[in-house]
């Protein structure tokens, strides 16, 4: 199957991006180094290219009712200009996918989803589609750009008339950035102040005028760096955390969730499995060790196998080899000792609270 490309391809090539498969587009992996760019969006800030992710517009007179019926959150929450972490769920609480919902106008919303799900997930509303909403999908137009770090607000503040520190958090506007037109949001995956650009207009004049009014305070960052961002804050990845086999009680995700809301899809397995219990719990992972945790890595007590890894890396931030992992609900108490099995060798862990980092004024 032939890669996708976003309308910054060229930029990335021009910049010496290590390009690589993801979820079907050609995507900047790193610039200068993982462990740099993650400094970067830490200390100062990062720009990332996250034109893959999917758009869906949901309008219409039924469309809250209608949103509100499919995802897990309260969209009657929503003022117009906020945004809010949700679910996707099928009728068993398995996870479809993980989204921002976001309301632009009083009938009109926008639904981001996964690069990876955004088929999946169009086909999924489409197919449960009523009368009284329309679902477009804008996402082959529509490039979306991170600026992520504690220099984000001061960087993009003179490219745009909009008062960005009256945005607040899951806050957005439409707006003027360089003089094409965006829906400019204060939302992010890396744990850091920041904000996210949606554009369908040419995108690659906005990275240039962003990465300009940047200078020597900005780096392009790509998915391995927003990778290990997203792991030190504790966010969720679909495909590792979460998927269709898991649920949002063992995920530690019901914080997204409403059930007093009334019935949704999938809230009537969630209710059941909140009597039954689940088997599994996700949980943070602190090495004790050197040795880095991976994806699939066993999770054992005394050498008996009780879980499993989800994601892993060293953190440049904290200095030290971090991860995540579901294991039985009894063993799930920070401080509980655990073993990770590296290269056919037990290493020492223990759980310990999420997020490992949490940034300023987060």
């Amino acid at each position: 199957m032939e890669l996708k490309q976003t309308p910054l391809y060229e930029r990335h090539k021009a910049l010496g991006a290590r390009l690589v498969p993801f979820a079907g587009w050609e995507m900047p992996v790193q610039y200068a180094g993982v462990i740099e760019e993650v400094r970067a969006v830490r200390q100062q800030a990062g720009l990332f290219d996250v034109s893959h992710m999917g758009e869906l517009h949901v309008s219409g007179p039924w469309a809250l009712a209608w949103l509100n019926s499919m995802t897990t959150n309260d969209v009657a929450r929503l003022a117009v200009g906020r945004a809010q972490c949700s679910l996707l769920l099928r009728a068993d609480a398995g996870i479809l996918d993980d989204i921002l919902v976001y309301r632009i106008g009083d009938d009109d919303y926008m639904v981001v989803v996964n690069a990876g799900n955004t088929d999946k997930d169009a086909e999924w509303l489409l197919e449960h589609q009523l009368p009284g909403v329309t679902i477009e999908d804008s996402s082959s137009a529509t490039a979306l750009l991170a600026l992520q770090g504690p220099a984000a607000l001061e960087i993009l503040q003179p490219l745009t008339p909009l008062a960005l520190g009256e945005l607040k958090r899951f806050g957005s506007a439409p707006c003027q950035v360089a003089g094409i037109e965006c829906l400019a949001a204060r939302t992010g995956y890396t744990g850091e102040d920041g904000f996210e650009l949606f554009t369908q207009g040419d995108a690659a004049a906005l990275w240039d005028a962003l990465m300009t009014a940047g200078g020597g305070r900005l780096k392009p960052c790509g998915l391995g760096a927003r990778d290990v961002c997203r792991l030190e804050a504790g966010n969720v990845l679909y495909g590792h955390e979460i998927g269709e086999g898991m649920n949002p009680i063992a995920a530690e995700l019901m914080w997204v969730v409403k059930l007093e809301k009334g019935a949704f899809m999938g809230s009537d397995a969630l209710q059941q499995l909140q009597a039954e219990g689940v088997p599994l719990q996700l949980v943070g992972i602190g090495m004790r060790s050197r040795a880095i945790p991976r994806q699939d890595y066993a999770i054992q007590q005394e050498g008996e196998p009780i879980g499993f890894v989800t994601s892993g890396t060293f953190s440049p931030t904290l200095g030290k080899p971090i991860g995540m992992g579901y294991v039985p609900p009894e063993d799930a108490r920070e401080g509980t000792s655990l073993e990770v099995v590296v290269r056919d060798r037990p290493e020492p862990a223990v759980v310990v609270p999420m997020p490992f980092y949490r940034g300023p004024g987060r």
